[in-house]
């Protein structure tokens, strides 16, 4: 790949496992079954970022379910509540990995959407990456009705670049839960 840009992959929530399948399919179903509508399929937003030199892929997850070694990490946080971030298993990662691999990306249920930038604005991009908000995954501190996840740091990510995160939307009819909180959380600035 030559020039700059970033690829939004769009990745099923739980793709490669089991667990975290069935934790969020009994979520969506709750939700779905409160605001009276079906349940959708929902996704996890990873962005690969060219600055026209190298590669990087910047993806929020839980600490421990990283691959072995060195893979970029350069924010945690903790899951659920503060408090529980004392625990491996209640941390999440973001990582900015050059050269960096998506584990799920075979399970992506289309090619990833380009974003044109400038290499300015690539490297700008990939920069922010550690200065990320560090709310508290699954928490709502701006009480909007959305949560700090993955998907959050994605749009707070692209919305700081100058992207209209509204006009982007996950594939299928799916959802993507914690996409607007993280639109909102770029717009209102610092706070973490």
């Amino acid at each position: 790949m030559t020039g700059s840009s970033a690829d939004l992959w769009w990745l099923p929530v739980g793709a490669g496992g089991c667990v975290v399948v069935r934790t969020s399919r009994w979520w969506e179903s709750l939700r779905a079954l409160r605001a009276r509508r079906s349940p959708r399929p929902l996704f996890h937003a990873v962005l690969e970022v060219f600055d026209g030199e190298a590669r990087y892929v910047i993806e929020m997850t839980p600490v421990w379910g990283g691959p072995a070694g060195p893979r970029g990490v350069v924010v945690e946080g903790a899951v659920g509540a503060g408090w529980l971030g004392c625990s491996r298993l209640f941390r999440y990662e973001i990582r900015c990995w050059r050269d960096g691999v998506i584990p799920d990306r075979q399970w992506a249920v289309e090619p990833p959407h380009r974003l044109a930038l400038s290499p300015a604005a690539a490297a700008a991009l990939i920069e922010r990456v550690g200065s990320a908000p560090r709310f508290v995954w699954g928490r709502d501190p701006f009480g909007i009705g959305d949560m700090w996840n993955s998907n959050s740091l994605v749009a707070w990510l692209l919305e700081n670049s100058g992207i209209d995160t509204g006009a982007i939307a996950p594939p299928r009819g799916g959802d993507a839960p914690g996409w607007r909180y993280g639109a909102i959380a770029a717009r209102r600035g610092p706070m973490s």
